[in-house]
């Protein structure tokens, strides 16, 4: 009798790609997957044009458009505070799922352990176990999400080789820093590690904070894989363009993975990236003050409702606990909740427990993403008041 591979009895299909579905099904607004609804920069889509029109329709060098990679060369050199050449230490793959993929299988033997800190995005755990290794959760605080070092010094084994890090933090909007970061540091360097950073939210951050790559600290240098990516800074999600910043000695590796599972992303959208990152400063500026509005008013609009929340600090997500909702709904599963909020209210959100390993951890709260337009935001909203409403009548 045919049966799959056990490993795959370990993860099931993407709940966030199901909630789409679902609201796709039910004409639901979708505030369950990050992507924007609102149209990339124009400049980004012509470039993107003129390079289909000027032939760069067929493959390039395997680990990035030559322009590209020089482009993050120059930008990560001055980020990081080492000699990123961009013929040795970049990889430039289809999203930052891949380029995470492509690390993991690079620098891991069956056997051996991840740290992640839960809740984690869920592409996180699985990429662990196709390199047959053993994901260890490491839980975040709730209310606040707040990092235990002392519990993340507990859970390292002989067996821990990696940990990874999500800053700006999805799903729950943290970034970290301070003690947090401290921790990270010690734990990493004392044990010998590989960090392995996600990085896809860094100009996303609000309330003055700037981005700091935890490669760019010095015990860190070596030993971190710095990952980010074109999708949501940009508005291009479907465009699938991530890329890997690694030192020596596992640079080679990486770059190797990633020949043999994807060859190379695709070519004229690497070509229009060269375009996106030499966008003016101007850009950035614009960004962060429509996420600001978006952030605010989604903050505002789940508050209002009864929704507990905290503010997010970063990226485009807010983790809202729905409990004290004065609804019948409010005892249900993170689950049904989040499909009755998505077929019967119409609007799309990720039930929280597929943020864990552990499911039961993430009860009584579900993930909304804010990467919309104001006028979806407050549809949204509207929605849900007429549906809270009619749960009460």
């Amino acid at each position: 009798m045919l049966q799959p591979a056990q490993r795959t009895n370990r993860f099931q299909e993407s709940m966030i790609r199901e909630m789409t579905r679902l609201a796709l099904q039910h004409n639901a607004i979708n505030l369950s997957q990050g992507y924007p609804d609102y149209d990339p920069p124009p400049a980004v889509l012509e470039a993107a044009v003129a390079a289909l029109h000027a032939g760069a329709n067929q493959y390039t060098v395997t680990w990035g458009y030559p322009p590209l990679r020089t482009r993050l060369a120059e930008l990560y050199a001055a980020r990081l505070g080492w000699d990123v050449q961009p013929d040795r230490h970049i990889a430039v793959t289809c999203g930052v799922s891949e380029a995470i993929c492509a690390s993991l299988l690079a620098v891991l033997d069956p056997g051996d352990e991840v740290l992640l800190l839960e809740p984690a995005h869920e592409n996180f755990r699985p990429a662990v176990l196709f390199a047959g290794a053993e994901p260890v959760a490491v839980s975040l605080d709730r209310p606040h999400y707040r990092l235990d070092g002392d519990r993340l010094r507990a859970a390292v084994t002989p067996r821990t080789r990696a940990l990874i890090l999500n800053t700006p933090h999805n799903p729950t909007g943290r970034v970290f820093a301070g003690e947090e970061l401290t921790a990270i540091v010690d734990v990493v360097t004392q044990h010998d590690l590989v960090l392995i950073t996600d990085e896809i939210y860094d100009h996303i951050l609000y309330d003055g904070r700037r981005h700091l790559s935890p490669g760019s600290l010095e015990p860190l240098r070596e030993r971190t894989i710095t990952i980010g990516g074109l999708g949501k800074t940009y508005a291009v999600t479907g465009w699938r363009l991530g890329y890997a910043i690694v030192p020596d000695p596992l640079a080679g590796a990486v770059r190797a993975v990633h020949d043999f599972l994807t060859i190379c992303a695709p070519t004229p959208l690497q070509a229009a990236a060269v375009a996106a990152l030499s966008l003016p400063d101007s850009y950035e500026a614009e960004l962060l003050a429509a996420y600001h509005k978006r952030r605010d008013l989604m903050v505002s609009l789940l508050a209002g409702l009864g929704f507990g929340v905290d503010r997010p600090e970063g990226a485009y997500y807010v983790m809202a606990a729905y409990g004290d909702l004065p609804l019948p709904q409010a005892q249900w599963s993170a689950v049904d909740f989040a499909r009755w909020l998505t077929t019967a209210v119409g609007v799309a959100v990720v039930p929280g427990g597929h943020f864990y390993g552990d499911h039961g951890q993430g009860e009584g709260v579900v993930r909304f993403a804010f990467c919309k337009r104001i006028e979806t935001l407050q549809a949204a909203a509207q929605r849900l008041r007429e549906g809270f409403d009619r749960a009460n009548t």
